[in-house]
């Protein structure tokens, strides 16, 4: 018998039994959406994270310090060692792959304008910081090395600032605002950058020199919390990196095998950091919805089996009729074949859908890929065929007499 007969033969009696046929498809449809939507989430994540490293800058390094441990337990980050301007001063002179450098002082607090007021975080740096950031001016210009030096009450804002002190797309350049009080003219408006991926606004920022940052709102301290470093080229990065770890050894008294109570991080060790872990949760997510799609193939063994018994005397006539032990093997089988199918393709639509609901409702970054759908589909397939081989074996086994004599 031709494989068209038999898919003929099968189509109709799945579809004599309409609502029996889709309860059991229902399994392989929630299986096959819910490895579409976990994937599409893993992998949403995971480019958001690769978007949001990518976004820091050119050749990234970032130094800053680690946590020290008092009575056998770790402080907070940034207690176990701190960094002094000489350090700085010292890489910029001793490291000749760092291009750009940068000391940065983190503040936060409320910023007025007029009846206007927005809380925000306000980095002091210096203008290098935006080189090393790809960070680039809409209007205005930066602050320079004379303001660095002398300390001066002058900022650079982002968009996000800028639209909730002066209104959207208001060029704020030559506006005064008072930061904590103290009174900054702002002579440069950055271009915006968006989201960070995870919810953070890349906009929602004021630069400001560092000296200024740190005499006049972190009171006494001359502690430096983080130092920004781009290196001359890509392929620079490591040597960038080796050159002022020894640096740092040299001027912390370490020895070359101590662990250094600071930390030198570039963008591939992030990313590479963080894409594993992104990976790791992609395959928990699949592993987790691939249940679903086990106990949709559980339930197409289920009803097959139950077909095969209501249909046992069908069987027998036919095989008496001259269908062979493989025609009923092959029509059995195509049976579980199209509950699997048909489930996978309603259960694609069923994913997709969903994820593009996640976007739209709760703005999650979601990546739908043809890899994902392809993966999640054949699945269901191998599931309808692997579940649905015993309950067609059983009816191609079947004795015609015993099977005509059957009640």
């Amino acid at each position: 018998m031709s494989i068209i007969n038999l898919l003929i033969i099968a189509y109709r009696s799945l579809n004599k039994n309409k609502l029996r046929s889709l309860l059991t498809m229902l399994g392989i449809i929630i299986g096959v959406g819910s490895v579409i939507a976990m994937l599409a989430i893993g992998h949403g994540s995971r480019d958001a994270i690769e978007k949001q490293i990518a976004g820091m800058g050119t050749n990234v390094i970032m130094i800053f310090p680690g946590a020290s441990m008092r009575g056998g337990v770790a402080t907070a980050s940034g207690t176990a060692l701190t960094f002094k301007m000489e350090d700085v001063e010292a890489i910029r002179s001793q490291c000749p792959a760092v291009k750009y450098l940068s000391p940065v002082a983190r503040a936060g607090g409320q910023v007025i304008a007029g009846n206007n007021n927005w809380n925000t975080q306000i980095y002091g740096v210096y203008s290098e910081y935006l080189d090393i950031r790809n960070l680039e001016l809409q209007s205005g210009e930066r602050y320079s090395e004379n303001d660095e030096k002398r300390a001066m009450k002058v900022c650079i804002v982002g968009k996000t600032v800028s639209d909730n002190l002066f209104g959207e797309d208001v060029d704020p350049v030559g506006q005064r605002i008072r930061i904590r009080n103290i009174p900054f003219t702002i002579v440069g408006w950055l271009k915006p950058k968006g989201q960070a991926g995870i919810g953070s606004d890349q906009d929602d920022i004021i630069y400001a020199p560092y000296s200024t940052i740190q005499k006049r709102m972190r009171g006494s301290s001359t502690d430096v919390q983080q130092i920004y470093v781009s290196a001359i080229s890509e392929e620079d990065v490591p040597l960038a990196q080796e050159q002022i770890d020894s640096l740092l050894r040299v001027r912390k008294n370490l020895s070359a095998t101590e662990d250094p109570p600071y930390f030198i991080r570039t963008q591939t060790e992030l990313t590479e950091t963080l894409t594993s872990t992104s990976d790791t949760m992609i395959a928990l997510l699949a592993s987790i919805a691939s249940i679903s799609l086990l106990v949709g193939g559980i339930g197409i063994m289920n009803i097959m089996f139950v077909s095969v018994t209501e249909r046992t005397k069908e069987i027998g006539l036919r095989m008496a009729l001259g269908a062979r032990g493989k025609d009923i093997l092959r029509q059995f089988l195509l049976e579980a074949m199209l509950l699997s199918i048909l489930g996978g393709m309603i259960g694609i639509a069923l994913g997709v859908g969903a994820s593009k609901a996640l976007v739209h409702f709760l703005g999650w970054p979601v990546t739908i890929t043809s890899y994902s759908v392809f993966l999640a589909f054949t699945f269901a397939t191998i599931v309808g065929i692997f579940f649905g081989w015993y309950p067609a074996k059983k009816a191609a086994n079947l004795v015609p007499m015993d099977a005509l004599r059957f009640e």
